[in-house]
């Protein structure tokens, strides 16, 4: 794997991706709103910026061209259908073998099996709705999106973050299959270690057609259920 894309690449997430894919010395295309370009100005000369809307599908055909992975940012921002809108061009337009990574949180459920909390849920009932009164955002849209990555036959892996904090990192993040896993009840996660999670998984096939549930690697309730928990290979 010689060059990935990275579709969001101006917001937090994105930038600590785009840093961990040229460490490892992939070629990276990054995608943004032309007015965000500016915010990737650190990486100016070493890598291929796209600008344009994430959902604008040209803009992800000309990204996606001779990629061998694609990171997603599943950001439920706006109220254009940005989510399954930009995973639907991501879909249509990467190519058949390319590694697909989306990142989004733990209120997406693959399977249904996941068990939150009576405080995760209201928080996201509570979330969604000002979300559609302020037309700021539409969660509903990012659980689409999700739903078409599931019954794609792509090779995708849907990241699902926990909390998230800066900071310096702790190393990868270990993981779950379902939410409500006491090794994830700390709940928190560096953005940075969400970051190269992503970028790790890119060639770890293992993951493929999984939705691993995150939490950070040094949280109290990864400690204390190390034995017991997964991470992810970097070899």
């Amino acid at each position: 794997m010689k060059t990935i894309c990275v579709v969001g690449a101006s917001g937090k997430l994105g930038q600590y991706m785009v840093q961990h894919a040229l460490n490892l010395g992939y070629e990276v295309v990054g995608v943004c709103r032309e007015r965000s370009v500016g915010k990737l100005d650190k990486f100016k000369g070493r890598i291929t910026i796209v600008p344009g809307a994430t959902n604008d599908r040209q803009v992800i055909k000309n990204a996606v061209d001779g990629c061998d992975g694609v990171l997603v940012v599943l950001a439920p921002w706006g109220i254009q259908q940005y989510s399954s809108g930009t995973t639907q061009a991501v879909l249509d337009y990467a190519h058949p073998c390319a590694r697909l990574i989306f990142s989004c949180g733990w209120h997406i459920t693959r399977d249904g099996k996941d068990v939150y909390s009576r405080t995760f849920v209201t928080l996201v009932a509570i979330a969604s709705w000002l979300a559609r009164l302020l037309r700021v955002a539409e969660l509903d849209d990012q659980v689409e999106a999700c739903r078409r990555v599931f019954e794609s036959g792509s090779r995708w892996t849907v990241v699902r973050g926990s909390a998230l904090e800066e900071g310096e990192s702790e190393g990868l993040p270990v993981w779950s299959r379902h939410v409500g896993d006491p090794v994830l009840s700390s709940n928190i996660t560096r953005r940075v270690d969400f970051a190269h999670f992503m970028v790790e998984a890119l060639k770890d096939d293992e993951l493929i057609h999984e939705a691993p549930a995150i939490v950070g690697c040094r949280t109290s309730s990864a400690l204390a259920l190390n034995a017991g928990s997964q991470s992810l290979k970097t070899s």
